[in-house]
């Protein structure tokens, strides 16, 4: 039997799935781990001798890229599956299950980008007044989750970040005046910003205000601007890669939106260009060295018009009517 041949490796395999779970890794992106690790178990299954560890070398890794070759059409298919054991075969070393990763000597497939598919406009002005509407609830705790929202929808379209960088962003990189900036704090490379768009000071500071008042009735602490709740209270400081995909996959159903963060990221960047950002900037704003093409972008982006105008406009037209009717009650 298969399980009897690969058995030990398979376990190994789950292992380093449910290590990524733990460390927060979205749904998908632990999804896509795991078929690429299933691609490779297919390529397992072609040896009828039973597999010993001590086989993973230089040569069998060579014969996987092969199989690959065969099988994939897209070069970024390839690349992925074969930059997936990578790091699965890192794992192992890390683990001193084996001494050496064979996959670092492959040359692997050249990188093609993807043509961009971002969030509709329409999408994201649905989004947005949905939130602004979900504030005004006189309950305490949609109308925080609300504002919790309004902040990642702005991080992410407004300043392009991916839920890897606001997971555990913390109050002090953000920047509040009539420029907003976040600030960045990479691991190999000197600390940046990214402006946000005006509206965001207005909002995090609502949001701040809500959120402090809870922290302190429930005796929490924590730093990160994000927090994970249920619907009656807050759990934790923080919210992981996984939770922010969730909330949107939440905003997809609901609302029945074209939305993912990836999406939302790449209306930004189009967004970006329509401001006639230089290019310089928009790729240290996007975390990518020099060398990143923006070309797919470029080539779309007349098809692509974003704005970030009509934030501040629903945000103060819904404040305006707010107060006309409190007005015309004390009448």
């Amino acid at each position: 039997m298969l399980e009897d041949k690969f058995g030990h490796f398979f376990e190994l395999e789950r292992k380093f799935v449910s290590k990524l779970d733990k460390e927060g890794l979205s749904r998908n992106t632990v999804k896509n781990y795991k078929t690429d690790l299933d691609c490779f178990n297919k390529f397992l299954r072609s040896f009828q001798s039973p597999f010993d560890l001590n086989n993973l070398n230089t040569d069998l890794a060579q014969k996987y890229n092969d199989f690959l070759n065969q099988k994939l059409n897209s070069d970024n298919s390839k690349r992925r599956r074969i930059q997936t054991l990578r790091i699965f075969l890192d794992f192992l070393v890390g683990q001193s299950i084996i001494s050496t990763n064979p996959v670092r000597n492959l040359q692997s497939s050249p990188k093609f980008l993807d043509i961009p598919h971002p969030t509709p406009f329409s999408d994201i002005k649905t989004l947005w007044t949905y939130l602004l509407e979900e504030k005004e609830s006189s309950d305490e705790m949609i109308k925080l989750l609300a504002q919790r929202n309004q902040v990642i929808l702005l991080l992410i379209f407004g300043a392009g970040l991916k839920v890897s960088d606001i997971s555990h962003m913390k109050t002090q990189q953000v920047f509040l005046d009539s420029s907003p900036r976040v600030m960045m704090l990479p691991l190999k490379r000197e600390p940046y910003t990214i402006p946000l768009p005006p509206i965001f000071s207005s909002i995090f500071l609502e949001y701040s205000e809500s959120l402090n008042s809870f922290k302190k009735k429930s005796g929490l602490t924590f730093d990160e601007i994000l927090f994970n709740a249920n619907p009656y209270q807050i759990i934790s400081g923080g919210l992981s890669p996984r939770g922010l995909e969730l909330i949107f996959e939440e905003f997809r159903k609901k609302l029945v939106l074209q939305l993912t963060p990836k999406s939302l990221r790449q209306a930004c960047i189009f967004k970006w260009i329509a401001q006639n950002k230089k290019d310089n900037l928009i790729k240290e704003w996007m975390g990518v060295s020099s060398a990143y093409s923006l070309k797919l972008y470029k080539d779309h982006a007349t098809n692509n018009l974003y704005s970030d105008q009509f934030l501040e406009e629903m945000y103060l037209n819904l404040k305006r009517r707010r107060a006309s009717v409190i007005s015309n009650n004390l009448m």
